[in-house]
C-alpha cells in the first residue's frame, strides 16, 4: 500500500471516529465557541445574593442529576438513553467541582443534599422502568434545564465579579449541551413546556413633537393664549362702550333725558 493511500485511510478513519463521539461540544459552521481563556478568575468585584444563589444552584443540579443519571444507566432499556444519562452525569460531576472551586474561593457554604423538589424526582424515578423511567428522566431533567437556563444568562450579563462571571459562563455551556443531549432522545414534549411570556410592549418615550396630556393641553393652551384673550376682552369693551354711548345719545335726541352719573364726594 502506497503512503498516499495510508495517509488516506488513516484519515477516513479519523473523520468516522469523530462522527461517532457525540460527547465533544463541536461549533456547528459559523457558530463561535465563547473563549473562555478571555475571562478573569480572580474572585474580585462586588458579589450579589444573587451570584451567590447561582453557585448554590450549580451545586444542587448535580446533587440530582448524578444520581439521576446513574439511573439511567440501571432502569433504562434505551441505549441512548443509557448513554444520555452517562454523559449528564459525568459532565454534572465535572461543572460540580467547578461550583465548589468557585464557592471556596468566594467563602459560599453550599448544600450536600438535594432539595425536596429534586428529591422528589429522584423518588420518582427510582420508583418506575423502562420505557416509564425513561419518559420521567427526560421530562424532569429537560424541564429543570429550561428553567435554570435563562438564570444563568442573566447572572452571566449582570454580574460584577469575575469568578461568578466565569462559572456562568461555563455553567451556560453544560446546560446548552444538556438540553441538546436530552432533546436527542427524541421524546421531549415540546408541546408540554412552558410557554414564553408574551414580549413587554416597548416603552414609548415622548418625541419631540410630543403628544399631551388633556390636562397638559389644556394648560398649554391656556397659557400660550392668555394675549389673544385679553385683547379680544378690551376689544369687546370698547365696542360695548362705543355702543352704549350711541344708544345713550340717540335717546337724548328723541326726548329722553340722558342720566349723567353722579359723583359722590368732593
Amino acid at each position: 500500500m502506497s503512503v498516499w493511500r495510508r495517509l488516506c485511510s488513516a484519515a477516513v478513519l479519523s473523520a468516522a471516529l469523530v462522527m461517532l463521539v457525540p460527547d465533544p461540544a463541536r461549533a456547528a459552521p459559523d457558530v463561535p465557541v465563547p473563549p473562555e481563556n478571555l475571562l478573569l478568575d480572580r474572585g474580585t468585584g462586588d458579589i450579589s445574593a444573587a451570584d451567590k444563589d447561582l453557585v448554590v444552584k450549580v451545586r444542587l443540579a448535580g446533587l440530582w442529576e448524578i444520581p439521576a443519571g446513574e439511573m439511567a444507566q440501571q432502569k433504562s432499556n434505551s441505549a441512548r438513553i443509557k448513554k444520555i444519562g452517562q454523559n449528564i452525569a459525568d459532565q454534572h460531576a465535572a461543572l460540580d467541582q467547578l461550583a465548589r472551586t468557585a464557592a471556596k474561593e468566594l467563602r459560599i457554604a453550599l448544600p450536600n443534599e438535594p432539595n425536596s423538589d429534586q428529591q422528589g424526582w429522584l423518588d420518582e424515578m427510582e420508583a418506575a422502568e423502562g420505557p416509564e423511567f425513561d419518559a420521567i428522566y427526560i421530562d424532569r431533567l429537560r424541564s429543570a434545564h429550561g428553567k435554570i437556563f435563562p438564570a444563568i444568562a442573566t447572572i452571566r450579563a449582570s454580574t460584577r465579579n469575575d469568578t461568578v462571571r466565569r462559572l456562568a459562563q461555563q455553567a451556560n455551556q453544560f446546560v446548552m449541551t444538556h438540553m441538546t443531549l436530552l432533546e436527542s432522545s427524541g421524546i421531549v414534549d415540546f408541546a408540554a413546556l412552558p410557554t414564553a411570556p408574551a414580549p413587554n410592549a416597548a416603552a414609548s418615550s415622548k418625541p419631540a413633537t410630543q403628544v399631551l396630556s388633556a390636562a397638559e393641553q389644556n394648560s398649554g393652551e391656556s397659557g400660550a393664549n392668555i394675549p389673544l384673550i385679553a385683547a379680544a376682552l378690551a376689544g369687546g369693551l370698547v365696542a360695548g362702550v362705543l355702543v352704549t354711548r350711541q344708544i345713550v345719545g340717540g335717546r337724548g335726541r328723541n326726548g329722553y333725558r340722558s342720566r349723567r352719573p353722579r359723583y359722590y364726594g368732593g
